[in-house]
């Protein structure tokens, strides 16, 4: 409520948003939220996507430490970008995606965004007018929770969803996809997780890849990439960016939203990009200057900062092979933690198979717990994981693997930090 004063001078009190419903918690954060408030002192959580070191402490790349040294040096301003984002950023990204696939560069439009998010948020937004309104997006089942949220408020509301998850092998339902995008109508678009699918970590092998992009071209689908792990899946740059080099190959138009949060380390930085595969340069140009005015219409410009220490460490071949060899590191440090946590639960002879938690890449594990189970082991345990079963990886470390007791799920037991 505000208090307004009436003609007469006399306050009285008008409730201008009494219309106003509640929303929802985020599920991740909102679950986050609530772990921060639980005063357990050993209390676990398992939910946030952020890379953590092997003593559970945040990790900020060496070769990142490097070029905001040498930046605070050079004396930059703090003027003013252009409303696509910085120069360096945007040609070394579209090189690092598409590598020596995009001869012609002109085609490909790319503008620097607020992170793999934001970059979501412009391509949806980008296609919510230059496609005939009511086009069904198509989404995998499961996904990342905030999808279909961008893409609701960016205006593609009809949505619709593809089986990606075999719950029963826990594998990757590669004839359910298949099937339901065969039958999509005519130019809908098609989300697709660039590697290190997010809740499952299971990606199509590169022919189920080749095959995606055949039914695409053969269904005029637009295909709309989320590639938001890039070098941090594998740990090489050059396979985790398969898809979209693939994709460029079929000759297809698509859309490749990309970030730099994990694989740079810049989560609060907010640094990423969009990239819009065109026929020619001259349509280019016209995509181009249609996303300039949503951007000017959002935001009008992107923040300098992250974007010079990434255009900085893409164009620069000594930092560049410095931030692949953190990368691998990385990328390795993932593995090493999946292969623990499998040991954990093999030697505690937890019921069930687990080899999947090692066959799945990046940094989270679709475990296979029920929603019962991991409501469980929130209220009675306080670990916290989503009610899907995914665990980040990365927030388990060599130390709790040797301290590990077992929790009792009702017939099927677990691991406890």
């Amino acid at each position: 409520q505000m208090c307004i004063r009436d003609s007469y001078g006399s306050l009285m009190k008008r409730c201008m948003w009494s219309s106003v419903q509640r929303c929802p918690p985020d599920p991740i954060f909102g679950l986050n939220q609530q772990f921060l408030k639980d005063k357990d002192r050993n209390k676990v959580s398992l939910v946030i996507g952020a890379y953590r070191d092997d003593n559970g402490k945040p990790y900020i790349f060496n070769v990142v430490r490097k070029v905001e040294q040498e930046m605070m040096q050079s004396g930059l301003n703090k003027e003013y970008l252009q409303m696509e984002g910085d120069p360096d950023l945007r040609k070394y990204s579209k090189m690092l995606v598409f590598g020596d696939y995009c001869k012609k560069l002109d085609s490909i439009v790319t503008v620097q965004s607020l992170s793999g998010t934001g970059a979501l948020k412009l391509g949806s937004t980008f296609l919510s007018y230059a496609r005939p309104k009511g086009t069904k997006i198509y989404i995998s089942n499961p996904t990342w929770p905030n999808h279909m949220h961008v893409f609701k408020t960016s205006g593609l509301t009809n949505q619709a969803f593809y089986p990606y998850y075999d719950s029963a092998h826990n594998s990757f339902d590669f004839k359910g996809m298949t099937d339901t995008i065969w039958k999509a109508e005519q130019g809908s678009i098609i989300l697709l997780h660039g590697c290190a699918h997010n809740p499952t970590g299971i990606d199509p092998t590169k022919d189920q890849w080749n095959e995606i992009a055949d039914i695409c071209e053969k269904k005029s689908l637009i295909p709309f990439i989320d590639l938001a792990y890039q070098g941090f899946a594998t740990g090489n740059l050059n396979n985790d960016a398969f898809a979209p080099r693939m994709f460029l190959q079929h000759g297809l138009n698509f859309l490749v939203a990309e970030s730099f949060a994990k694989n740079v380390g810049l989560y609060a930085e907010r640094i990423g990009a969009l990239h819009v595969v065109c026929p020619d340069p001259e349509i280019a140009g016209k995509v181009l200057s249609n996303i300039q005015m949503d951007i000017r219409g959002i935001y009008s410009n992107p923040p300098c900062q992250g974007a010079r220490i990434v255009g900085r460490i893409l164009k620069n071949p000594t930092y560049f092979e410095e931030w692949k060899k953190e990368l691998s590191m990385v990328s390795t440090r993932i593995k090493k933690m999946r292969k623990l946590l499998l040991n954990a639960l093999i030697a505690r002879r937890t019921p069930g198979a687990w080899i999947h938690i090692l066959h799945q890449i990046g940094m989270f594990s679709y475990t296979g717990l029920s929603e019962k189970q991991c409501m469980y082991l929130m209220e009675k345990h306080h670990v916290y994981l989503m009610k899907s079963g995914r665990i980040s990886c990365l927030l388990y470390t060599s130390d709790a693997a040797d301290d590990t007791p077992c929790v009792d799920l009702g017939g099927r037991r677990s691991i406890k930090k």
